[in-house]
């Protein structure tokens, strides 16, 4: 039997590819085997989204040539798609594939067992319309099931090379994304995430149907407990997502809203489409419908321009807005966009010391956030047995507000929906203990 390794670098969308990229072999009778074994063909999901995430690209695509020199090497990814030339010319690959025409890989492979020539067919992502399905009908390794709903981005910041890895928004057809979501249901997720590039403008590409109306469908499907949209911009939190918000009890209680800066005067140089006001009053929208609502954020620290004056103005905001944690970033010059090239760059041991700071502050909320749970009995699907010495012999997963919360079990709790009363606050993860029917039946009387 052949066999074939995959390593993925980057996003969750990237881990969504793999998966269906897996299936393509899994149907020709592939076994999967570990990246570090040697295998018959090595598949490497590249990122671009920094000069580092290229880097470490050609470090596992040299790992894999090294591992096993008589193997196909694969690559495929937004590293792929924005230097294909620079990914062919390392000694080893074999075949090229960007963010688009993943389909074709096996009969390239088989082209290239044939003729032993390299294969580049990576091709201009911009002329790119479809949306590309991949059948995922589960995650070998993964609690929650994990739902791509659109490709690409037209928002060009000026920090973000994204869009040229992927090309302009492209949504996938309501039908299908329904039709997986039942399989998702069917393999037994009680979760769905949704998740793509520029998630929360799915639509925007089709005649009178947006995010709003995927929602009200998703929420009527049969099985599913919990529906996440794993990242959605201010500006796309509009009346049609916040009434769905009112009348669901299946959306989680969790937004990932990113930021990316507290002053206006950065946003504007960002290219973002809102304003720190704008931006606050969407929050305060949602924390209307959800009071216990867990926010959590981006945050890039010193983007070219970024004064002392403007850092203290942006940490106020942040402080005000009591996010339940932020993803932290100090900004990195991404070659081929226009931040990189923008005057009044900052130092780098400036970003150092604000970053700390604003790691920080997100540990204080988020420990803030955890304690108002303390006493709460939440819903949590386990996805992990626990490794960390002070949580042997328990289990992790997260409520439906994004609390990571461990406590005393078994494997077989694993995907399962566990009623856990918060016993420990933590600011990675909290603690807790499994509520039995009859405390559970106690509790809800109280």
């Amino acid at each position: 039997m052949s066999t074939v390794a995959f390593q993925t670098l980057g996003c969750k969308v990237n881990f969504y590819e793999s998966e269906g990229i897996w299936q393509l072999f899994k149907q020709e009778g592939y076994e999967q085997v570990d990246f570090e074994a040697s295998a018959d063909v090595y598949v490497i999901n590249t990122c671009t989204v920094t000069n580092t995430g290229d880097r470490k690209s050609r470090q596992v695509i040299r790992r894999a040539v090294r591992r096993n020199p008589d193997a196909i090497v694969c690559v495929t990814g937004c590293y792929a798609q924005t230097a294909p030339a620079e990914v062919a010319a390392i000694p080893g690959v074999d075949i090229v594939v960007g963010t688009q025409d993943r389909h074709r890989l096996l009969p390239l492979v088989r082209q290239f067992q044939e003729q032993r020539e390299p294969l580049n067919i990576v091709r201009n992502i911009m002329k790119t319309r479809d949306f590309e399905e991949m059948n995922v009908p589960g995650f070998s390794d993964r609690t929650r099931g994990f739902l791509k709903i659109q490709e690409g981005c037209n928002n060009f910041c000026t920090f973000c090379i994204i869009p040229w890895s992927r090309g302009l928004l492209r949504s996938r057809k309501p039908e299908n994304v329904l039709q997986q979501a039942r399989q998702l249901v069917e393999a037994g997720y009680e979760e769905i995430v949704l998740t793509g590039i520029h998630t929360g403008g799915y639509g925007e590409d089709l005649e009178q149907y947006r995010l709003a109306s995927l929602l009200e469908d998703l929420d009527r499907i049969a099985g599913i407990r919990r529906i996440r949209i794993s990242s959605i911009e201010a500006s796309q939190i509009d009346d049609g997502v916040l009434n769905v918000l009112k009348n669901s009890d299946k959306l989680c209680r969790h937004f990932h809203v990113p930021l990316q800066a507290g002053t206006d005067n950065v946003l504007m140089r960002m290219k973002r489409k809102y304003t720190t006001a704008e931006y606050g009053e969407k929050i305060a929208r949602i924390h209307d419908i959800f009071p216990d609502v867990a926010i959590t954020t981006d945050v890039i620290v010193g983007f070219p321009g970024e004064t002392a004056d403007m850092f203290e103005q942006g940490y106020r905001f942040m402080e005000k807005m009591q996010f339940s944690e932020m993803h932290v970033f100090p900004y990195s010059k991404r070659t081929g966009t226009p931040a990189a090239v923008m005057e009044d760059q900052v130092d780098d041991e400036i970003k150092d010391e604000r970053t700390h700071r604003l790691i920080k502050l997100s540990e204080t909320m988020q420990l803030a956030y955890a304690e108002k749970f303390v006493g709460q009995t939440l819903e949590i699907i386990p996805e992990r047995i626990c490794k960390e010495e002070q949580h042997l012999g328990m289990i992790a997963g997260y409520s439906d507000n994004y609390l990571q919360v461990a406590f005393p079990g078994s494997k077989d709790m694993l995907r399962r929906l566990i009623k856990v009363n918060i016993t420990k606050p933590g600011v990675s993860v909290s603690e807790g203990n499994v509520m039995h029917s009859s405390e559970a039946n106690v509790v809800a009387s109280l």
